[in-house]
């Protein structure tokens, strides 16, 4: 199992190293090798995922914890599935 996630947030320019195992979240400065000429991608707009099955980005935690989300193209996104809004 993945112990550390390397991630970047729509709009933001860097990318975050999130260690599972301690509970930190820094930011991942300089990618190498192909975790860069990967990461680079995201500036075409390129979506990367490998190993997650499951990712939402909301504007704070408590939103997360009510169960709140964005809708996009009129669509709810929820983890039971897209359901009409």
């Amino acid at each position: 199992m993945a112990k550390v996630v390397v991630m970047g947030i729509t709009g933001e320019a860097g990318l975050w190293l999130v260690d599972l195992k301690s509970g930190t979240v820094v930011p991942f400065e300089s990618p190498e090798g192909e975790l860069a000429k990967t990461a680079a991608l995201r500036k075409v707009g390129a979506t990367v995922v490998k190993g997650v099955d499951f990712a939402i980005a909301v504007s704070t935690a408590s939103e997360a914890a009510a169960g709140l989300h964005e809708v996009a193209n009129g669509l709810h996104e929820v983890a039971s599935g897209l359901h009409e809004g």
